[in-house]
């Protein structure tokens, strides 16, 4: 994705954020902390993960208040655990007051998911299989969420409904059927000038025939499979297209379909049931 769209998405969010938190005011700061009182906050941490988020702090200390200094120790990417000082914020206190919500709502789920993704990528070592993740993010934030799925290890699928074409089941049955539907994603995309993959869901062996007679797609989503119907599937498709397997898989079971073959697997867990990673911001 451009970069100058990600920046324009974290800068509007970032906006909000503030205006849904500060609204007219932080009264209780402006109301007991003199404006030009100075002082220092360190983020703290509280429990073993991986670090993320932290350069999208830095911008919300910079938007909020361009005086603010940040002093880094921990980067993203990095493994922390208890008793971690990831980063020294100094600048005026009502600064640091005002921002310290949304700077840990944001770095707290970063992590969060960071932690999760990790912890699948391991889970995967020994094999050929790269953890995906979906669209089940929480609205907004999505681009936030996604990073930290590639700070964590694993793979972004497409960032929206813009950047790829994804033939689920109910495209195919509003469609007509797996041959309509592929013909006419191809033909849109010629009469538009679009270059965008094309992935097709299917739902059983038979549809998976039905795609590899009509052909015209660059991956097969295997949603709903078995692990011994993921295998031969796997054969059947035969490295003709990426595959990808969907649906219901979980921590227990990634592995069993990562050796099946498949070249990705998509995790909605990743994103929309993820735990925070405990971290504070204190004075010091």
């Amino acid at each position: 994705m451009d970069e100058k769209v990600v920046k324009d998405l974290i800068d509007r969010l970032i906006d909000l954020a503030f205006a849904e938190d500060i609204g007219d005011g932080d009264h209780t700061t402006l109301s007991c902390i003199p404006a030009d009182a100075r002082g220092k906050s360190r983020l703290l941490i509280k429990e073993e993960g991986i670090l993320a988020g932290i350069e999208v702090a830095k911008e919300v200390f910079r938007r909020f208040d361009p005086d603010m200094k940040v002093e880094v120790f921990i980067h993203d990417g990095e493994k922390v655990k208890p008793g971690d000082v990831a980063m020294v914020v100094e600048g005026r206190v009502q600064s640091l007051l005002q921002t310290e919500r949304l700077m840990l709502n944001i770095m707290q789920r970063m992590s969060g998911i960071a932690t999760m993704t990790n912890r699948y990528v391991k889970r995967l070592e020994g094999t050929h299989t790269r953890v995906l993740d979906t669209r089940k993010t929480t609205p907004g934030m999505r681009i936030m969420e996604k990073m930290a799925v590639k700070i964590g290890g694993g793979v972004n699928h497409r960032i929206g409904l813009f950047d790829m074409i994804l033939l689920k089941d109910n495209h195919v049955d509003f469609a007509g059927g797996i041959s309509q539907a592929i013909s006419r994603a191809k033909a849109y995309c010629k009469e538009k000038g679009k270059n965008l993959k094309i992935e097709i869901e299917v739902r059983n062996l038979k549809e998976l025939g039905q795609v590899l007679e009509v052909g015209g797609v660059d991956r097969i989503m295997l949603d709903n499979f078995t692990p011994d119907d993921t295998r031969k599937a796997v054969e059947l498709i035969g490295g003709r297209y990426e595959t990808e397997s969907s649906g219901g898989i979980t921590f227990n079971t990634i592995r069993d379909y990562a050796e099946c073959g498949v070249d990705y697997i998509s995790v909605g867990a990743l994103t929309h049931s993820v735990k925070g990673l405990d971290m504070s911001f204190k004075a010091c």
